[in-house]
């Protein structure tokens, strides 16, 4: 008879949301008890202190993480997020949705995420620079092309992943544009691999919306969060045709029942850095843009911002989550019980970015890169795929479609250490 552990280190929130999230789906397809913790709590993690010398001559120590959830199915896969509110837990956390989203769209990966506690809005250009490349300097011997393959996140971009990639090819003595995705194309990215996980999640609303028989062209959208996903994904569900009437960041939001002029958005976040004070619509607060009456609504931003406080108040018939773990246990209690609105899961509605940076990876690998239509192809192949493999499962099982989407990452993950055995 296994004995189960209790992990107290990386005891938080959303680690607990992630952990009972985990329970419920092992217990739906009766996961042995001798396979469960084994697939359940991550497999290693890393903390490090980050000394960097500040602009004024001073010196600031930061905290980073890296945490593996899974080695089992392959090189694990994650991102590095830059946030002042990051904890290891919430890493941990993250990295087990990782491990599911990878599992269920079929690559050949385990989960990662790594973090480091600062807000990137704080430091220069030099001392973002680094910031960075400290980090890759001390993740060095836990990192790799075969072993653990770091990605953009929240306060993380391209450019990042370009001085982690120089970082980590000074330290091998050659180039190894494999070690991270999300580069500048210049250093090897991917055609596609900006946009992939906003496209991912425009591409999924239209076909649930096609599915309801709704037309995409009389539908309206709401974005939480316009960094790189939710910006993206209002893009792709404007390209569709549909109206987006607000979109936000963490300074607030912008409502315009007529519909937001994107482009302009972004012309002024990009100079501005921030929403706050763009004039193409009515202001309006996070909260409450949550609750406007709508037909796609798409969290983009942190985790655990759809609760049992608000979830009974959403107005939209669709629920596509760009964030990781936006909806908390409580409210997908609440909702499923309302019956009114289809919820396409993080695990399957935000994986764009992860397929992409797979084919990012394959193409370094192999020194053969290919054209932005032929990844995009590939990319709505696999979600069409996966899309088909969790409704089959929602139907037959007569579970939830969040119920279907985590039972199958986590049987595959569980099959993957179940036949590879115990190493001694």
């Amino acid at each position: 008879m296994s004995k189960a552990i209790v992990s107290s280190l990386y005891d938080s929130d959303v680690f607990r949301m992630a952990c009972r999230q985990f329970d419920k789906a092992a217990d739906a397809i009766n996961l042995p008890d001798a396979i469960r913790d084994r697939t359940k709590y991550p497999k290693r993690c890393l903390a490090v202190a980050l000394p960097i010398k500040r602009a004024d001559g001073s010196v600031t120590v930061f905290e980073g993480y890296r945490v593996q959830h899974n080695l089992s199915t392959g090189p694990s896969k994650g991102g590095i997020r830059f946030h002042q509110n990051v904890t290891i837990g919430e890493v941990a956390a993250l990295a087990m949705w990782m491990s599911w989203k990878c599992s269920l769209v079929g690559l050949p990966y385990g989960g990662a995420k790594g973090g480091v506690i600062v807000d990137p809005n704080q430091l220069t250009p030099t001392e973002l620079e680094s910031l960075s490349r400290r980090y890759m300097q001390e993740m060095v011997n836990f990192v790799g092309p075969h072993t653990d393959v770091p990605a953009p996140d929240v306060g993380t971009n391209e450019k990042i992943m370009g001085w982690m990639m120089d970082t980590y090819s000074n330290h091998v003595g050659h180039v190894e544009p494999a070690v991270v995705t999300g580069k500048p194309i210049a250093l090897g990215g991917s055609q596609g691999r900006k946009e992939a996980t906003g496209a991912g999640v425009a591409y999924l609303a239209k076909k649930y919306l096609e599915d309801l028989r709704i037309p995409v062209a009389e539908a309206t959208a709401v974005v939480q969060g316009f960094g790189n996903v939710g910006s993206e994904s209002a893009l792709a569900l404007a390209g569709y045709g549909m109206k987006v009437i607000a979109i936000s960041d963490y300074t607030g939001g912008i409502y315009n029942p007529k519909g937001i002029d994107l482009p302009k958005a972004q012309t002024y976040v990009q100079y501005q850095r921030v929403l706050r004070d763009f004039d193409g619509g009515e202001p309006i607060s996070n909260a409450d843009l949550l609750e406007l009456n709508c037909t796609v609504l798409v969290p983009a931003a942190l985790e655990r911002v759809i609760t049992d406080q608000n979830a009974g108040r959403l107005k939209c018939r669709v629920l596509a989550e760009g964030a990781n773990g936006p909806t908390t246990n409580a409210a997908d209690k609440i909702i499923e019980e309302r019956g009114d609105i289809e919820v396409i899961p993080d695990v399957l509605c935000n994986s764009g970015g992860v397929i992409v940076s797979y084919f990012e990876w394959l193409q370094n690998l192999s020194s053969f890169y290919w054209d932005r239509d032929e990844v995009m192809r590939k990319l709505f192949g696999i979600l069409d795929k996966a899309k088909d493999s969790v409704e089959y499962q929602k139907r037959k099982f007569k579970f939830s479609r969040r119920l279907a989407a985590l039972t199958l990452g986590i049987q595959r993950v569980a099959d993957a250490k179940e036949c590879r055995g115990l190493f001694p």
